[in-house]
C-alpha cells in the first residue's frame, strides 16, 4: 500500500475540513477496491503493519477496518485475517423474497399489499393464447423490448412523465435490472455516484458490485439537501446522482417540487446525470413533476411494476435521454439479450386492459388502511410514513441500536430491516428500522407484529 497523500479541496481551490485520519485510511482502501487495485478475496495487511506504514497507532487502523466492515467492503475470516468481499459472486446479499415460515411476521420485504395481480392474471390467462402476439413468444425479442409493450408502457407512464415516448423507453427485467444496465452503460469503476446518506440498499449493492464509489450526502425532511449536493459536486465531480423522489425507500419522504427544481438546477450546472428511481410514483394521488420532466436530457427515469403491481412479473422501464439510448440498449443486450417474452405479453395485456390501474387502486386503499393502523399503534414514537407508502421509517428510542432491535424483533417472530444496509459512509448506522407494512399477509398480522414491536419499544434493550 502507498501513502495516503489525500487532500480535499473545493472546486474553488479552498480547503475543506478533512475527515479524521481513520476515515481517510478507510476511504483510501475503498478507492483502491473501486479501481480494481484490490481484488475480491485479497487479504489486507495486518493492523500492526498498516499502523507502521501509515505512521499511526493500531487503534486508528482498527477504526478504519471497522469503517470498511460497516460499509460492507471487507470481512474478517478465521485464519485469513481481513479480506475484500466479492459482491459480484453474492457476498453481502440482502433478503429479496418474503419468508413463508409459520409463526413469523415478515415486515422486511417491500411488496404489494393485495393479491390483485393474481386475480387479474387468472382472468387474463384464458385469453393469452388467443392474443395475436402469442406466436412471437417462442422467438427472440428486440433488446429494447417489443414495440407493443413499449407503446403500452409509455402511454401508462404519461400520467407521471407526460413526455414519455416509446422510442426512448426500454424494457428491463425489473427496476433493479434497469438500474444495473444504466450503470453499466454510463459509469466505470472508480466513478463517483452521489446519493442520500440513507438510500435504497439495492443501489448500494450495485455500486459495490460495479466498483463505483458511492458517496452519501445530508438530507432533511424534504430529501436531499441542495447545499450538500452542490458541495458534493464541487468536491467529488460525480458521474451521476441517484434520487428516489417519491416515497423514498426507506424513509418514505416525497420530495416537493421546489426541492426537485433546486436539485435539477445544481445537476445542470455541474453537468451531473440524474438517475431517477421513481417506482413508487404510481401509488401517489398527487405528484410533483418528475426529474425526467424538469430535465429530460439529463435524466434517466426508472419505473416498473414490481412495487405497484407484482414483483413476480419482473418488468421495469428505463426512459433515457436520446444521447444515452444506444448505450443503454447495448447494456441490455449484453446482460440478458432480451427479457422474458411471456412477461412482456402479460404486462402489455394488463396495461392495455387498464387492469394495472385497477390493481394500483386496490393497493392504494389497502395501504391507506395499513398506514392509518401503523400511525395509531406507534403514536408517540418517531415514525415517518405516508398514506400511500408500502413502508415506514421508525427512529428508535435512545436505548436501542438498529441491530439489537431487529434481532429482538426476530426472536419474537417479527422481521424488519435495520438501518445499516441503507446507510452510506457512516461509522455507526442510524438507530432506525424500516417497517414494510405492505409485506404483512393481512391487517391482523400487521396488528400483531406492530403489537410485538410496541412492547419492545417500551422496554429497555437487553
Amino acid at each position: 500500500m502507498e501513502e495516503l497523500g489525500i487532500s480535499f479541496r473545493s472546486g474553488l481551490g479552498e480547503p475543506i475540513a478533512e475527515p479524521p485520519i481513520y476515515r481517510r485510511i478507510a476511504d483510501s482502501i475503498a478507492a483502491r477496491i473501486a479501481r480494481g487495485e484490490l481484488e475480491p478475496g485479497d487479504r489486507l495487511p495486518n493492523h500492526r503493519d498498516l499502523a507502521t506504514e501509515f505512521k499511526v497507532n493500531v487503534t486508528t487502523i482498527t477504526r478504519a477496518f471497522h469503517t470498511l466492515k460497516r460499509r460492507g467492503l471487507v470481512e474478517t475470516r478465521p485464519g485469513r485475517g481481513t479480506v475484500i468481499l466479492d459482491f459480484r459472486n453474492g457476498a453481502g446479499r440482502f433478503q429479496s423474497n418474503p419468508t413463508d415460515e409459520r409463526g413469523v411476521f415478515d415486515l422486511s420485504v417491500n411488496r404489494p399489499a393485495t393479491a390483485g395481480y393474481l386475480d387479474a392474471l387468472a382472468d387474463l390467462m384464458p385469453r393469452l393464447a388467443r392474443d395475436r402476439r402469442y406466436a412471437s413468444l417462442k422467438d427472440y425479442q428486440p433488446a429494447e423490448g417489443p414495440t407493443w409493450l413499449r407503446e403500452a408502457a409509455a402511454l401508462w407512464m404519461k400520467s407521471f412523465v407526460p413526455a414519455a415516448d416509446p422510442s426512448s423507453l426500454f424494457i428491463a427485467g425489473g427496476a433493479q435490472h434497469a438500474l444495473a444496465c444504466v450503470l453499466a452503460s454510463v459509469a466505470r469503476p472508480g466513478d463517483v455516484v452521489i446519493a442520500d446518506e440513507i438510500t435504497y440498499m439495492g443501489m448500494v449493492a450495485l455500486c459495490r458490485a460495479r466498483g463505483l464509489i458511492l458517496r452519501g450526502i445530508a438530507m432533511d425532511e424534504h430529501g436531499m439537501r441542495p447545499d450538500a449536493f452542490d458541495e458534493a459536486c464541487l468536491r467529488w465531480q460525480p458521474r451521476l446522482v441517484f434520487v428516489m423522489p417519491s416515497l423514498h425507500n426507506p424513509t418514505a419522504i416525497t420530495m416537493p417540487e421546489a426541492r426537485r427544481r433546486a436539485i435539477a438546477t445544481i445537476a445542470r450546472r455541474h453537468n451531473v446525470l440524474i438517475l431517477e428511481d421513481d417506482v413508487y410514483a404510481p401509488l401517489l394521488e398527487e405528484r410533483a413533476p418528475a426529474f425526467a420532466t424538469l430535465e429530460p436530457e439529463l435524466t434517466v427515469h426508472i419505473a416498473g411494476l414490481s412495487k405497484c403491481v407484482a414483483p413476480g412479473l419482473r418488468i421495469g422501464f428505463a426512459l433515457t435521454p436520446r444521447a444515452l439510448a444506444a448505450d443503454v440498449v447495448a447494456a441490455l443486450r449484453v446482460d440478458c439479450w432480451n427479457i422474458c417474452p411471456l412477461s412482456s405479453l402479460t404486462a402489455a395485456m394488463l396495461l392495455e386492459a387498464n387492469a394495472v390501474e385497477t390493481i394500483i387502486e386496490s393497493q392504494k386503499q389497502e395501504l391507506l388502511e395499513r398506514q392509518a393502523l401503523t400511525s395509531a399503534m406507534l403514536a408517540g414514537y418517531d415514525l415517518r410514513n405516508h398514506p400511500a407508502s408500502p413502508h415506514a421509517w421508525l427512529t428508535l428510542p435512545d436505548s436501542w441500536h438498529d441491530r439489537d432491535f431487529a434481532q429482538a424483533c426476530l426472536e419474537r417472530g417479527v422481521m424488519v430491516m435495520r438501518a445499516d444496509p441503507f446507510s452510506i459512509g457512516r461509522d455507526e448506522p442510524l438507530p432506525a428500522v424500516r417497517i414494510n407494512i405492505a409485506a404483512a399477509r393481512n391487517r391482523d398480522d400487521l396488528r400483531s407484529a406492530l403489537g410485538i414491536m410496541l412492547e419492545l419499544l417500551g422496554s429497555p434493550a437487553a
